[in-house]
């Protein structure tokens, strides 16, 4: 494997097209393949067997593509799927999660209020239990499935804001918000609706995701392995999606750049 190999990078649909930005600004000298299977979208909605089996398929085409590592850009296939695939893969496997321990370390020892928005399966899963363990016996937590926001991102509807607007109403409108420090975006997705979420919330609520913190491991880790890409190369993004379709095609591309 050598460090101008290129990273693979995917998710249930689009949402992972955040995660590629951030590789892009943090990493710029990396070559990227994102792979979204908009086809079999949502996961959230699926069991962790059906998980399991399309993030195992996703990941042996992208060994055969060479990659020297893979983000799972997706909070829900982590759930499901990082510790079979790393049993089964050498290269790194970098998941993620939501970020509950940045939400809940910005109280510095008082007790926070949190909101963690997140698909169905993700906020189900035992992985997320056992990390809601490490702080709801001194924080207050919420979990809020949010199916209907991938819904919108896959159909391109992100600009519909009446939509959009009644969504999160729908979701949000049950708490007193006035009292919430921060929601976690944990869904890849979700981080195109922040503008949204700032608009909705208080400006004393914090709107926290993990890509950032994703990308930081990404780079640690190939850099512990001598596999950054060097600083003179060029960095590029190549973007494919199990849904051949022209307009899934376009609507990649506006994303990428939104």
């Amino acid at each position: 494997m050598t460090s101008t190999a290129p990273i693979g990078v995917f998710d249930s649909g689009l949402g992972g097209i955040t995660v590629v930005r951030e590789i892009a600004k943090d990493m710029p000298n990396e070559q990227v393949l994102y792979f979204g299977d908009s086809a079999n979208a949502p996961y959230g909605t699926k069991t962790p067997e059906q998980v399991r089996k399309l993030a195992f398929a996703i990941v042996n085409n992208f060994i055969r593509e060479g990659v020297k590592a893979v983000v799972i850009a997706c909070n829900t296939a982590t759930s499901a799927a990082v510790d079979a695939l790393r049993e089964q893969f050498a290269i790194p496997i970098i998941g993620m999660e939501p970020a509950l321990k940045v939400a809940c370390d910005r109280g510095h020892g008082v007790p926070q209020h949190v909101i963690v928005a997140a698909t169905p399966l993700t906020l189900r899963e035992q992985k997320f239990a056992k990390l809601m363990a490490r702080f709801n016996s001194t924080n207050v937590i919420y979990k809020q499935p949010c199916p209907a926001l991938v819904e919108i991102v896959e159909h391109g509807q992100l600009d519909d804001s009446e939509l959009v607007e009644r969504t999160l109403h729908g979701y949000f409108d049950g708490y007193d918000l006035e009292t919430i420090d921060s929601v976690v975006l944990g869904c890849t997705h979700f981080p195109f609706f922040r503008d949204y979420f700032r608009r909705l919330m208080p400006s004393s609520t914090a709107i926290i995701d993990g890509n950032v913190g994703t990308v930081n491991h990404l780079r640690v880790v190939l850099e512990a392995l001598g596999q950054l890409a060097p600083e003179d190369a060029e960095g590029t993004i190549v973007l494919s999606n199990s849904d051949p379709s022209e307009r899934m095609t376009t609507l990649m591309h506006q994303l990428l750049t939104r």
